[in-house]
């Protein structure tokens, strides 16, 4: 097989919730033990940090990495979805795994996936893992691809865990309540094994304090420790942070939730520090230079780890956006952040999935934009007239268009260099789109 027929193998002959949906959802982590046996357990062979949430634990999983980066670690990073290719999920020291290893992996074990009938996302997973081993990576950062208790990754015992937050979010899978939804993704927390919880409600709090009491975890609320202290944008485009125990620093990460995320990598690395890690790093003598390396990693965090899609300018005049936020936790920022923008339209290319809270989302929406509805390139993709007919009834006017390119052009055609174009709603439209302009 070539990459393009492994990739083919990888998403079409195996369950694939990404692609699929609930139907595609595979419970419990036998045949991930399973992998993990057949393997020789590799994930023994490194330490990790494992990272749930509902939103933004993509942005801390990869803000964390470029920081031990800086540090001299040699850091592997498991995260999804792709928005381009495969081999954007498994990195070292932000490099993609190469094609030839994908390759090789899945070669070597189509026998052994027929046994055992693994998903997509155990393979990946498997494959992950064995690739941080082979690697000889000092530490990887691994992020939960759903939920959290019964998620493929969570046969690991971590150096940390870290729950960035948590909302109504794959309802169907997780549970109907923050307190259920809480209690999936707080199955992470291992046996005195430190948690860092970025964000809490009363409901999820609760949980988090139970569940860490049982496990005998120690736990950090990153909200409580106050170390940031204000944040403001610059003139040149990034986030200037003040904080408690650090020198100002800079982050390239822009957008409403983004300070939250920073909170909870600082926190995080407060927390490496109390383990042991990063102290050679924080010694008197290389005090200076660290904060300067951790002012670069935070200003690099998409060149150091191949970070894309979070509040990301694509092009200027028009200014577009696009960003990957796609539930009702996401948007009640992303909207916000709209409705700040100086523009003289607003122009909005926007999709969903069918799993969504769809009607809570579009109650979030800007209401004075012009809406060009589309749709993504998944089968879980919702009808892009049936998004138009919502939409009326939030009173977003629109039109539709079949595919993601379409609906770009449309909204780029006529637009000034005063109006901001913004795509997004679903990962898959901003997929898409990227692919579109490569």
């Amino acid at each position: 097989m070539n990459y393009k027929e492994t990739c083919d193998y990888l998403f079409n002959k195996t369950t694939n919730f990404e692609s699929q949906g609930t139907s595609g959802y595979k419970e419990g982590l036998e045949s991930m033990k399973a992998l993990d046996e057949h393997y020789g357990h590799p994930h023994e062979n490194f330490r990790s940090i494992h990272i749930a949430g509902t939103n933004g634990k993509g942005s801390v999983s990869h803000m964390l990495a470029a920081q031990l980066q800086v540090c001299g670690y040699k850091v592997g990073l498991y995260t999804s979805p792709h928005l381009l290719d495969f081999s954007e999920r498994i990195r070292v020291n932000g490099a993609p795994i190469p094609e030839q290893y994908v390759i090789d992996f899945v070669e070597q074990g189509k026998e052994f996936f027929e046994k055992v009938n693994p998903s997509f996302f155990e393979i990946a997973t498997a494959m992950a893992f064995k690739y941080f081993s082979d690697s000889n990576v000092d530490i990887a950062i691994v992020e939960v691809g759903l939920g959290g208790r019964l998620d493929s990754t969570n046969i690991i015992t971590p150096a940390l865990s870290i729950i960035t937050n948590i909302s109504l979010d794959h309802t169907k899978l997780l549970g109907s309540t923050l307190e259920q939804i809480a209690m999936e993704k707080g199955g992470i927390i291992k046996r005195g094994v430190p948690v860092v919880i970025g964000e809490t409600t009363p409901e999820t709090k609760a949980v988090f304090d139970a569940l860490a009491q049982e496990q005998k975890a120690p736990i950090v609320y990153a909200e409580e420790e106050q170390e940031i202290i204000s944040v403001e944008q610059t003139p040149d485009g990034y986030m200037h942070y003040k904080a408690k125990h650090l020198s100002d620093f800079e982050c390239e990460l822009l957008g409403e939730f983004q300070p939250k995320n920073v909170r909870t990598v600082v926190a995080a690395l407060h927390k490496l520090v109390d383990l042991g890690y990063l102290c050679e790093c924080l010694e008197e003598t290389n005090r200076k230079k660290i904060q300067t390396e951790m002012d670069r990693a935070f200003k690099n965090v998409t060149k150091m780890t191949g970070l894309m899609a979070r509040w990301q300018t694509i092009r200027e005049n028009p200014r577009v956006i696009c960003d990957t936020g796609h539930n009702v936790g996401a948007w009640k920022y992303l909207s916000k952040q709209l409705e700040s923008l100086k523009c003289q339209q607003l122009r909005m290319v926007f999709g969903m999935v069918e799993d969504k809270d769809i009607y809570g989302v579009m109650e979030l929406l800007p209401k004075n934009a012009t809406y060009f509805y589309t749709k993504g390139s998944t089968k879980r993709a919702f009808p892009e007239t049936s998004l138009q007919i919502f939409g009326e009834q939030f009173g977003l006017k629109g039109t539709c268009y079949p595919t993601v390119i379409e609906a770009y052009q449309a909204a780029l055609q006529g637009a000034t260099s005063e109006d901001v174009i913004f795509v997004g709603g679903s990962t898959y439209v901003v997929a898409d789109f990227l692919k579109s302009r490569i």
